[in-house]
Protein backbone atom coordinates (compact mmCIF):
# COMPACT_ATOMS: atom_id res chain seq x y z
CA UNK A 1 0.00 0.00 0.00
CA UNK A 2 0.75 3.70 -0.51
CA UNK A 3 2.80 5.39 2.41
CA UNK A 4 1.89 8.84 1.52
CA UNK A 5 -2.19 9.82 1.85
CA UNK A 6 -1.94 12.76 -0.49
CA UNK A 7 -0.56 10.38 -3.38
CA UNK A 8 -3.67 9.43 -5.26
CA UNK A 9 -2.88 9.00 -8.91
CA UNK A 10 -0.56 7.89 -11.26
CA UNK A 11 -1.18 7.50 -14.68
CA UNK A 12 0.43 5.23 -17.63
CA UNK A 13 1.05 7.17 -20.99
CA UNK A 14 2.33 5.67 -24.13
CA UNK A 15 1.59 4.67 -27.48
CA UNK A 16 -0.78 2.51 -28.73
CA UNK A 17 0.58 -1.31 -27.90
CA UNK A 18 3.20 0.38 -25.16
CA UNK A 19 2.09 -2.12 -22.41
CA UNK A 20 -0.40 0.75 -20.63
CA UNK A 21 -3.37 -1.27 -19.77
CA UNK A 22 -1.27 -4.28 -18.42
CA UNK A 23 1.17 -2.15 -16.26
CA UNK A 24 -2.02 -0.44 -14.83
CA UNK A 25 -3.45 -3.52 -13.62
CA UNK A 26 -0.51 -5.19 -12.64
CA UNK A 27 0.35 -2.17 -10.42
CA UNK A 28 -3.24 -1.04 -9.29
CA UNK A 29 -2.93 -5.37 -7.83
CA UNK A 30 0.69 -4.25 -6.22
CA UNK A 31 0.01 -0.97 -4.43
CA UNK A 32 -3.82 -1.92 -3.85
CA UNK A 33 -5.24 1.16 -5.86
CA UNK A 34 -7.96 1.09 -8.14
CA UNK A 35 -7.04 0.83 -11.85
CA UNK A 36 -8.95 3.12 -13.84
CA UNK A 37 -9.26 1.96 -17.70
CA UNK A 38 -9.30 3.17 -20.73
CA UNK A 39 -12.76 2.02 -23.08
CA UNK A 40 -12.04 -0.06 -25.55
CA UNK A 41 -14.34 -3.01 -25.47
CA UNK A 42 -16.98 -0.80 -24.98
CA UNK A 43 -16.00 1.74 -27.40
CA UNK A 44 -19.15 2.45 -29.65
CA UNK A 45 -16.53 4.70 -32.45
CA UNK A 46 -13.17 2.74 -32.32
CA UNK A 47 -14.17 -0.22 -34.60
CA UNK A 48 -15.77 2.56 -37.12
CA UNK A 49 -12.88 4.97 -36.82
CA UNK A 50 -10.13 2.44 -38.07
CA UNK A 51 -12.29 1.22 -40.79
CA UNK A 52 -12.96 5.27 -41.77
CA UNK A 53 -10.52 7.54 -39.91
CA UNK A 54 -11.84 10.85 -42.00
CA UNK A 55 -15.42 10.17 -41.00
CA UNK A 56 -14.93 9.46 -37.17
CA UNK A 57 -12.09 10.68 -35.75
CA UNK A 58 -13.86 13.76 -34.35
CA UNK A 59 -16.39 11.09 -32.72
CA UNK A 60 -13.82 9.25 -31.19
CA UNK A 61 -12.00 12.46 -29.92
CA UNK A 62 -14.77 13.60 -28.60
CA UNK A 63 -15.79 10.13 -26.95
CA UNK A 64 -12.28 9.76 -25.39
CA UNK A 65 -12.11 13.46 -23.58
CA UNK A 66 -15.27 13.11 -22.40
CA UNK A 67 -14.73 9.74 -20.94
CA UNK A 68 -11.04 11.29 -19.38
CA UNK A 69 -12.27 14.01 -18.08
CA UNK A 70 -15.55 12.24 -15.63
CA UNK A 71 -12.59 9.35 -14.58
CA UNK A 72 -9.60 12.38 -13.69
CA UNK A 73 -12.51 14.50 -11.69
CA UNK A 74 -14.16 10.67 -10.14
CA UNK A 75 -10.53 10.33 -9.13
CA UNK A 76 -9.93 13.58 -7.05
CA UNK A 77 -13.64 13.77 -5.89
CA UNK A 78 -13.47 9.92 -4.43
CA UNK A 79 -10.25 10.19 -2.92
CA UNK A 80 -10.16 6.86 -3.71
CA UNK A 81 -5.70 6.00 -4.81
CA UNK A 82 -5.93 4.98 -8.59
CA UNK A 83 -3.64 4.07 -11.50
CA UNK A 84 -5.07 5.48 -14.67
CA UNK A 85 -4.94 4.24 -17.78
CA UNK A 86 -3.95 7.11 -19.99
CA UNK A 87 -4.18 10.71 -19.76
CA UNK A 88 -6.63 13.65 -20.39
CA UNK A 89 -3.63 15.38 -21.57
CA UNK A 90 -2.98 13.04 -24.34
CA UNK A 91 -6.30 12.94 -25.92
CA UNK A 92 -5.13 16.65 -26.98
CA UNK A 93 -1.30 16.52 -27.02
CA UNK A 94 -1.07 13.39 -29.49
CA UNK A 95 -4.38 11.93 -31.03
CA UNK A 96 -6.20 14.98 -31.77
CA UNK A 97 -3.25 17.12 -32.77
CA UNK A 98 -2.16 13.88 -34.63
CA UNK A 99 -5.40 13.42 -36.35
CA UNK A 100 -5.68 17.09 -37.70
CA UNK A 101 -2.10 17.09 -39.20
CA UNK A 102 -3.17 14.11 -41.15
CA UNK A 103 -6.59 15.76 -42.23
CA UNK A 104 -8.25 13.81 -40.22
CA UNK A 105 -10.05 16.10 -38.21
CA UNK A 106 -11.12 19.97 -40.12
CA UNK A 107 -9.50 22.76 -38.78
CA UNK A 108 -13.04 23.93 -37.50
CA UNK A 109 -13.77 21.07 -35.64
CA UNK A 110 -10.48 21.04 -34.30
CA UNK A 111 -11.01 24.20 -33.21
CA UNK A 112 -14.21 23.60 -31.20
CA UNK A 113 -12.64 20.42 -29.72
CA UNK A 114 -9.69 22.52 -28.06
CA UNK A 115 -12.09 25.18 -27.12
CA UNK A 116 -13.25 21.76 -24.92
CA UNK A 117 -10.09 20.70 -23.96
CA UNK A 118 -8.99 23.82 -22.48
CA UNK A 119 -12.42 23.86 -20.30
CA UNK A 120 -12.58 20.84 -19.10
CA UNK A 121 -8.49 20.54 -17.98
CA UNK A 122 -8.68 23.89 -16.20
CA UNK A 123 -10.85 22.10 -13.89
CA UNK A 124 -8.66 19.25 -13.16
CA UNK A 125 -5.34 18.69 -11.49
CA UNK A 126 -2.80 16.33 -13.01
CA UNK A 127 -1.49 12.90 -11.88
CA UNK A 128 0.46 12.81 -8.96
CA UNK A 129 2.89 11.06 -11.07
CA UNK A 130 2.33 10.42 -14.79
CA UNK A 131 4.61 7.28 -16.03
CA UNK A 132 5.63 7.22 -19.54
CA UNK A 133 6.17 4.13 -21.55
CA UNK A 134 8.41 4.71 -24.44
CA UNK A 135 8.42 2.26 -27.26
CA UNK A 136 10.14 2.35 -30.86
CA UNK A 137 7.73 1.36 -33.99
CA UNK A 138 8.92 -2.45 -34.11
CA UNK A 139 7.87 -3.08 -30.34
CA UNK A 140 4.90 -1.29 -30.98
CA UNK A 141 3.71 -3.19 -34.16
CA UNK A 142 4.96 -6.66 -32.66
CA UNK A 143 2.48 -6.30 -29.82
CA UNK A 144 -0.37 -5.21 -32.09
CA UNK A 145 0.27 -8.42 -33.90
CA UNK A 146 0.48 -10.06 -30.62
CA UNK A 147 -2.48 -9.31 -29.45
CA UNK A 148 -4.23 -9.95 -31.97
CA UNK A 149 -7.56 -7.11 -31.97
CA UNK A 150 -8.79 -7.53 -35.96
CA UNK A 151 -9.42 -3.68 -35.76
CA UNK A 152 -6.15 -2.56 -35.00
CA UNK A 153 -4.96 -4.74 -38.06
CA UNK A 154 -6.49 -1.32 -40.36
CA UNK A 155 -3.71 0.42 -38.50
CA UNK A 156 -1.31 2.90 -40.71
CA UNK A 157 2.56 2.64 -39.83
CA UNK A 158 2.57 5.91 -40.80
CA UNK A 159 -0.18 7.38 -38.13
CA UNK A 160 1.87 5.40 -35.43
CA UNK A 161 5.39 6.88 -36.60
CA UNK A 162 3.13 10.20 -36.25
CA UNK A 163 1.96 9.20 -32.70
CA UNK A 164 5.13 8.17 -31.45
CA UNK A 165 6.45 11.77 -32.87
CA UNK A 166 3.84 13.77 -30.90
CA UNK A 167 4.55 11.40 -27.82
CA UNK A 168 8.45 12.44 -27.16
CA UNK A 169 7.29 15.91 -28.23
CA UNK A 170 4.92 16.07 -25.16
CA UNK A 171 7.09 14.22 -23.10
CA UNK A 172 10.39 16.68 -23.64
CA UNK A 173 8.19 19.55 -22.39
CA UNK A 174 5.88 18.06 -19.51
CA UNK A 175 5.96 20.28 -16.66
CA UNK A 176 2.26 19.66 -15.40
CA UNK A 177 4.18 17.20 -12.25
CA UNK A 178 6.41 14.20 -11.77
CA UNK A 179 7.59 12.55 -14.68
CA UNK A 180 9.14 8.46 -14.81
CA UNK A 181 10.16 7.55 -18.44
CA UNK A 182 10.54 3.34 -19.07
CA UNK A 183 11.78 2.28 -21.97
CA UNK A 184 10.18 -1.05 -22.54
CA UNK A 185 12.12 -1.86 -25.63
CA UNK A 186 14.26 -4.69 -23.99
CA UNK A 187 12.03 -5.70 -21.20
CA UNK A 188 9.29 -7.87 -20.04
CA UNK A 189 7.77 -6.55 -17.14
CA UNK A 190 4.72 -8.93 -17.68
CA UNK A 191 7.20 -11.94 -17.32
CA UNK A 192 9.90 -11.14 -16.14
CA UNK A 193 9.25 -10.39 -12.37
CA UNK A 194 12.91 -8.24 -12.03
CA UNK A 195 11.68 -5.87 -15.04
CA UNK A 196 8.50 -4.95 -12.84
CA UNK A 197 10.00 -4.87 -9.98
CA UNK A 198 12.68 -2.39 -11.36
CA UNK A 199 9.65 -0.25 -12.46
CA UNK A 200 8.20 -0.14 -8.89
CA UNK A 201 11.46 0.64 -7.49
CA UNK A 202 11.53 3.80 -9.62
CA UNK A 203 7.37 5.04 -8.96
CA UNK A 204 8.45 4.53 -4.99
CA UNK A 205 11.37 6.69 -5.51
CA UNK A 206 9.35 9.22 -7.43
CA UNK A 207 6.53 9.42 -5.27
CA UNK A 208 8.01 8.37 -1.57
CA UNK A 209 11.49 8.55 -1.86
CA UNK A 210 11.64 4.67 -1.02
CA UNK A 211 12.86 1.67 -2.61
CA UNK A 212 10.16 -1.17 -2.39
CA UNK A 213 11.57 -4.39 -0.31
Amino acid sequence: MAKDRDVKHIAISGNIASGKTTLTEMLSRHYGWKPILEPVDDNPYLEDFYADMHRWAFHLQIYFLNHRFKQVKDIRVDGVPSIQDRTIYEDAHIFAKALHESGYIKSRDYANYLDIYESMVSLVEPPDLLVYLQADIPRLVSQIQKRGREYENAIRLDYLKNLNRHYEDWISNYSAGNLLVVNVNDIDFVTNDGDFSDIVQRIDRELFGLFSK
